[in-house]
């Protein structure tokens, strides 16, 4: 099927749209998980690194990285025929979060990635979800030099209610970032679930 189209016979299916935030700190793979899932070619706003940012950027473990996103990233991924997610990528520094409000805004919930070698490069986007109710799970991104801890360990350092997902990923792979999704989506409606049934 296509989009306004469908077989002959069987009428045209409107996909549900559902807004899917993915945050976390500076060089977390945020650019990287929604380009590896997203069907379109994903919109990019990444800039070069500066000796001007040098001493605002933080680049303690990313070395590496020359480029940073100062608005946002976006893509598509079509789950089923009928569920589509738009996917916008958050800025990582600090000095870009004033964008935060105006992406969270009628999401469904989010992910935020996190680098077990910069734990607390995280804090920020668990506190900002905590603080406006909106649903989120952590997705590990295991880089290959990185220690892997258990998820009693991480959950205990992130100082997460029992309820959030830790979901472990490699946001360059589409399966497994796909995944991460998945669990973004599921755990938002079971919140939903859940509020309703407090307040019949």
């Amino acid at each position: 099927m296509i989009f306004g189209r469908s077989e002959r016979g069987k009428p045209p299916v409107e996909p549900v749209t559902l807004k899917i935030l993915v945050a976390g700190g500076f060089g977390v793979g945020k650019t990287t998980l929604v380009g590896a899932v997203s069907e379109i070619r994903p919109l990019r706003t990444e800039e070069l690194l500066t000796e001007a940012g040098r001493p605002v950027d933080d680049t303690s473990g990313v070395e590496g990285k020359h480029t940073t996103t100062v608005a946002m990233d976006f893509g598509r991924i079509t789950l089923r025929e009928d569920l589509v997610l738009y996917l916008f990528g958050t800025p990582g520094q600090e000095r870009f979060w004033f964008m935060w409000d105006e992406l969270s805004e009628g999401s469904l919930g989010a992910v935020v990635l996190a680098d077990t070698r910069r734990l607390e490069d995280c804090f920020a986007a668990v506190d900002y979800f905590e603080r406006r109710s909106i649903p989120f799970v952590i997705g590990v991104n295991c880089f290959e030099d990185a220690a892997r801890y258990p998820e009693s360990a991480i959950r205990q350092a992130l100082d997460l209610d029992d309820d959030v997902p830790i979901l472990l990923c490699d946001a360059r792979d589409r399966t497994s970032a796909k995944e991460v999704l998945i669990g973004v989506v599921q755990h938002a409606m079971e919140n939903a679930t859940a509020r309703r049934g407090a307040t019949a």
